[in-house]
């Protein structure tokens, strides 16, 4: 595997070796020991999700806050989205900036995103299957998040602003300056 650091301070690409011949392909989806040693430190993952959606769906930009706070090690087994992570680490000299990664079923890439950083991606294909990985477990009244289309992120989601398909809760997070605290 390979590993590219990112400009925000522990999130990380990991892409996998991967063998192709006339059957099809392999590859090491996870690791413990590899991904440790990536990483520079334990990870014990304690829940995998999965979602589906279709193009023009945006999932974020949301966070656990405080003791519910959770790294994520996302990636997309079907179809191809950006994903976003923004920094919200107090005193980090990235807070408040964000890294976008394409992820796709052609590439087999994941993005590993610590604590500290609210989380989101798009779909930009006709649909994608998106799973990852959490080391904390979910907490509805630790919930937390960023609005979207915030302009102080200026955030580029890659497809026209009429095309982006929010929920009413997504809808309605706050922009960073309003935000408050997030317990990093």
């Amino acid at each position: 595997m390979t590993i590219t650091t990112t400009p925000l301070e522990g999130c990380i690409v990991i892409t996998p070796r991967v063998f192709n011949d006339d059957r099809g392909y392999f590859f090491e989806a996870y690791n413990t020991q590899h991904f440790n040693n990536a990483v520079g430190y334990e990870v014990n993952f304690v829940q995998d999700n999965q979602s589906s959606s279709s193009y023009g769906v945006f999932r974020g930009l949301h966070l656990q806050k405080g003791e519910h706070a959770q790294a994520k090690l996302v990636r997309v087994t079907k179809g191809q989205v950006l994903d976003v992570a923004v920094d919200l680490r107090k005193g980090s000299s990235t807070f408040g900036q964000y890294h976008s990664v394409l992820l796709s079923e052609e590439n087999h890439q994941q993005f590993f995103i610590p604590r500290g950083f609210a989380h989101g991606f798009i779909v930009l294909s006709d649909i994608a299957i998106f799973q990852y990985k959490c080391d904390n477990f979910y907490n509805k009244e630790s919930e937390g998040g960023l609005h979207y289309a915030d302009p102080n992120l200026n955030i580029d989601w890659g497809i026209p602003n009429a095309d982006i398909l929010v929920s009413d809760k997504d809808r309605e997070l706050p922009f960073l300056k309003d935000a408050g605290d997030f317990g990093f």
